[in-house]
């Protein structure tokens, strides 16, 4: 496969032994979990898909999704995708999504998942780079002509082909009508033979937030990604039983691998919805008995208050997990209160997926204070700030193992220069110690500021202050990008004329915050800058507002 990176068995030559020894990297790829439960579960329902603003869900059992893989699989060679082509999807969290992964694998493609959100320059950076030859898409997406644009972009890029899902498009292609319409399996899959994806190969290129320049191409095998789903799914026992609600998008590594993938490995469920609405998540999990809902904390709190406000039948629910942002206590009793779940935080990052979990065996309150221990397949250290060579309680948070990626698509130079001679990968946050062999993440390491030594836990005061009733959205910065910087609060004010730097500062010592960490400064802006992932461009907030 040109110019896709090393396959995964080139990079780890002397720990490959040991990752298949323990299961964490395999001969078995997905596609081969998919055959084995349409074999053995061929109508247990495998995928149930929520169309909201259509009023209807759409649900593939195990047998269909198994025949849909070959009959999308054909249809991309009809399009001219050969062995080691990229294929983009721009879709919403919709049942298409599904089968066209597991057809992707199927032809030997790598699939390239792209946020309908992404649009413009950054769109054609991804494009650009991968070579996709196909792009799947959605007429429009919030407004924006998607399809459209894509369309335009044709003559300027490899991509040959853009094909439109529920609806039609000038210049494009009807899904429905080449891919959904055509059972172009009868007869044809014999030309299938030979070409899918062998378990180390690249397999999927995940974008990278791009905070500061183009966003770089996370390259993932189906070793990789094994490793993290199945250290994932074995932390919480997981089995056939699961039933997954999932929130986030099935472009993003939380979505399509701890959701789809998971779930597929284990002859499970997995249901979402294609537009965010998580009031309406508990009518999926009532519906379903879904036993686990995943998603960020200020999506499980709207899921709480909703459950509250409107109870429905979530006795099924067993576990809540979420990621992305800190966990505060309060939320941790909502759930516990509203949903009758246990709350378990995971922090990972797209070179490596879910890192680390907090445990069955830990008190049931520990999400609000760690980030969990690492999973099975990976390992973590923490090393002091000025001195990589040595260990420290509070530093700089470093990890490797079997969940790690290939590399940076085009980019493998950048991959080289975050990992040391032992293969520590940089992560670039700083993390404190649980004193149980976990974490708890305390930001990035280039945000830092210091009070009388420590470490400001800038995250943390971050959720917390997003919890006063005035505030929106909030953001930490230093003024100037000096470690002993004011501390400057940038607030979104959820309406009227906002919180006072008082209000803000008395809110975080009834937290229980200390009084040196508490913010200097306190700006109100109408919104923050982020990048297409929803990441808070703190540069640019230093730029606006540091020297006011």
């Amino acid at each position: 496969m040109t110019g896709a990176g090393p396959a995964g068995r080139e990079q780890a030559p002397d720990r490959t032994a040991e990752y298949l020894q323990r299961g964490w990297w395999r001969e078995e790829t997905f596609l081969d979990d998919l055959r084995r439960q349409a074999r053995l579960r061929p109508h247990k329902l495998a995928v149930a898909g929520r169309r909201i603003t259509e009023s209807r869900t759409d649900t593939l059992d195990y047998s269909e999704l198994a025949r849909l893989t070959d009959r999308f699989a054909v249809a991309l060679l009809e399009l001219g995708v050969r062995r080691g082509d990229f294929v983009a999807v721009q879709l919403p969290n919709r049942w298409e999504s599904v089968p066209l992964l597991f057809a992707a694998v199927r032809v030997g493609a790598v699939i390239c998942p792209i946020d309908p959100v992404c649009r413009e320059e950054e769109l054609r950076h991804r494009l650009e780079l991968t070579g996709a030859r196909v792009c799947v898409t959605v007429p429009e997406w919030d407004g924006y002509p998607l399809a459209a644009h894509l369309t335009a972009l044709k003559a300027e890029l490899p991509l040959e082909h853009v094909v439109v899902v529920g609806g039609r498009s000038a210049g494009a292609l009807s899904f429905e009508d080449h891919f959904v319409a055509t059972p172009w399996e009868e007869g044809r899959t014999g030309e299938l033979d030979g070409l899918e994806l062998t378990p180390d190969e690249p397999f999927v290129v995940l974008f990278t937030s791009g905070t500061t320049g183009p966003s770089k191409g996370v390259l993932h095998s189906q070793n990789t990604i094994h490793a993290a789903v199945r250290g994932y799914a074995d932390t919480f026992l997981l089995d056939d039983s699961l039933v997954a609600a999932v929130t986030t998008p099935l472009v993003h590594y939380s979505g399509f691998g701890q959701g789809v993938l998971t779930g597929v490995m284990l002859g499970g469920t997995v249901v979402f919805q294609d537009v965010r609405q998580n009031a309406a998540l508990l009518d999926l999990v009532e519906r379903y008995g879904a036993t686990l809902v995943y998603g960020p904390p200020s999506t499980l709190a709207d899921i709480a208050r909703s459950q509250r406000a409107d109870p429905r039948d979530v006795s099924t629910l067993r576990h809540a997990v979420t990621g992305s942002a800190p966990v505060l206590q309060d939320l941790v009793d909502e759930v516990r209160e509203t949903l009758d779940a246990r709350t378990y935080s995971v922090w990972g990052m797209s070179e490596f997926g879910p890192v680390t979990i907090t445990r069955l065996d830990y008190e049931v309150n520990r999400a609000a204070r760690s980030n969990g221990g690492p999973i099975g397949s990976m390992e973590l250290r923490i090393d002091a700030r000025e001195d990589p060579g040595t260990r420290a309680r509070v530093g700089r948070l470093r990890v490797r193992g079997a969940a790690q990626a290939l590399g940076y698509y085009k980019r493998e130079d950048a991959f080289a220069a975050e990992l040391d001679a032992e293969g520590w990968f940089d992560t670039g946050d700083l993390a404190r110690d649980d004193d149980r062999g976990g974490i708890r993440v305390l930001g990035r390491a280039k945000d830092a500021l210091l009070r009388d030594g420590a470490v400001v836990p800038m995250t943390e005061l971050e959720a917390i202050i997003s919890r006063h009733p005035a505030v929106a959205e909030t953001a930490l910065v230093g003024t100037t990008g000096r470690i002993d910087d004011p501390i400057l609060a940038v607030v979104v004010p959820s309406g009227g004329a906002g919180p006072g730097l008082d209000g803000i500062r008395a809110h975080l010592r009834e937290a229980g915050q200390e009084e040196r960490f508490l913010p200097d400064r306190l700006v109100l802006v109408d919104a923050l800058p982020k990048t297409l992932t929803g990441k808070v461009r703190k540069a640019e907030l230093r730029r606006r507002h540091g020297g006011e």
